[in-house]
């Protein structure tokens, strides 16, 4: 539901609030109405006592009188109100003694004798002197109804603070009680990619154990399979380097000792192939170390220095004078591990030159460690695809490239932006890293 919060914590806090809520006017309801029970035995016990004091005090007032059958009206000493109102009757319904405020409409005769209540009122009858002198006592069920509820809201108005403060106390519980799950998923954010150590469950409770222990377990067969593929892929690549350059000499061989043109044609066509593969095996060596090598060093190195060792490479042959280097004057340190920096560099430089238009390939290195490679040709309609494993361009090269050089950014914890077409041209494709792991 839209409305329901995607949080353990919130949606704990909402529930055990609510169901607190719940308890805590349940608990008063009950309360109020206990109460208002009791004050009703209390009402009717002070309306009865009440009731034969006076009655006591009629009596004597009536067999004292010097003449019988008048009525006399007893007035209040204050005008506050009058909770109890009585009238004083004899057995023949004449009033003989009656409270300020009686009116004999409100006391009917005929009643029982003990409580009784009507509409309006709660009612007492006693009678004396052998049923000559009987008392009507009645008391407003108003006042009854006006002290219930300011019991009542006396009852309420502290859940006005309660309810607050239980909630605010079933947040702060909840979230002492659910910080180590928040330990768990911070030790699972904070890990970089590719990170498949095992978590710590020493101080874990015993509830989050098993989960621990689980995702541990995961983690376990994890780095088995990856540590297996990368294996297979680098050792397999190592051992097709020796057979793969034998062929490579059997062939040349081959096409030395033949004169057919055919003969020859097919020779540098398998040579080419030959030499395709050596590239593969290198880049699968290549990319099971960027999957698996250490990516920082103890120490920061210059990545002047190693642009130009890896930039000497291809300063032979057909690729002579077509790097263009523009270097800084100071050193750019960083603590990318080196090997990783050629890795990186070779790879960039091979594609770039490989992909281009034949041209020059600039490339720059900034004194805040972005390392920019830039080719001219065809522009690119999805640049950020050819970082995809045997993703090809134009179905040239193995795909593993620009792929390893995304994998080492991504393991390092670098960025690294590939665009096409350069700023301002209609074509061309630029490279961007940053090399300096540290920033």
């Amino acid at each position: 539901m839209w409305f329901w919060p995607n949080s353990i914590k919130v949606r704990t806090a909402l529930i055990l609030s609510v169901l607190v809520t719940i308890l805590w006017l349940g608990a008063a309801g009950i309360t109020a109405r206990i109460l208002s029970n009791e004050m009703g035995n209390v009402f009717d016990a002070a309306l009865q006592e009440t009731g034969q004091r006076i009655l006591q005090l009629a009596v004597i007032e009536v067999l004292g009188r010097d003449e019988d059958g008048n009525s006399q009206l007893v007035t209040a000493l204050d005008s506050g109100p009058e909770f109890f109102t009585y009238m004083v009757r004899d057995d023949l319904g004449q009033v003989l003694l009656s409270s300020q405020n009686a009116v004999a409409t409100q006391f009917p005769q005929g009643l029982p004798m003990g409580f009784s209540t009507l509409a309006q009122a709660r009612l007492y009858q006693e009678a004396a002197v052998s049923g000559s002198i009987i008392l009507t006592i009645a008391e407003p069920l108003a006042h009854r109804r006006t002290v219930a509820g300011e019991v009542a809201l006396a009852l309420s108005l502290p859940l006005l603070l309660v309810i607050p403060l239980s909630i605010v106390g079933i947040s702060y519980g909840l979230g002492f009680g659910l910080g180590p799950l928040g330990q768990l998923q911070g030790q699972l954010a904070q890990r970089e990619i590719g990170d498949l150590a095992s978590l710590q469950t020493d101080d874990l409770p015993r509830e989050l154990q098993p989960i621990a222990m689980t995702a541990n377990q995961l983690f376990a067969r994890l780095k088995t399979a990856f540590d297996a593929e990368r294996s297979f892929a680098s050792n397999a690549a190592h051992e097709l380097r020796t057979p793969l350059a034998g062929a490579v000499a059997q062939v040349q061989r081959l096409r030395q000792l033949t004169q057919e043109p055919e003969t020859m044609r097919r020779a540098d066509q398998i040579e080419v192939t030959l030499k395709r593969l050596t590239r593969l095996s290198e880049r699968l060596i290549q990319l099971a170390r960027a999957e698996g090598a250490q990516l920082i060093a103890a120490s920061p190195s210059d990545m002047r220095i190693i642009l130009r060792w890896v930039a000497e490479d291809f300063s032979r042959g057909s690729d002579m004078g077509r790097l263009r280097m523009d270097l800084p004057d100071q050193a750019v340190l960083s603590t990318l591990d080196p090997d990783a920096v050629g890795i990186v560099a070779r790879n960039l430089f091979e594609n770039a030159l490989r992909h281009g238009d034949g041209g020059q390939v600039r490339v720059h290195l900034g004194l805040d460690g972005w390392l920019g490679v830039e080719n001219v040709g065809p522009a690119v309609a999805d640049p950020a695809a050819l970082a995809v494993r045997f993703m090809r361009m134009g179905g040239l090269g193995s795909g593993l490239g620009l792929a390893i050089v995304r994998t080492v950014a991504d393991r390092a914890g670098i960025a690294m932006t590939l665009t096409s077409p350069l700023a301002g041209q209609t074509g061309g494709f630029c490279a961007l890293i940053q090399l300096r792991a540290d920033t």
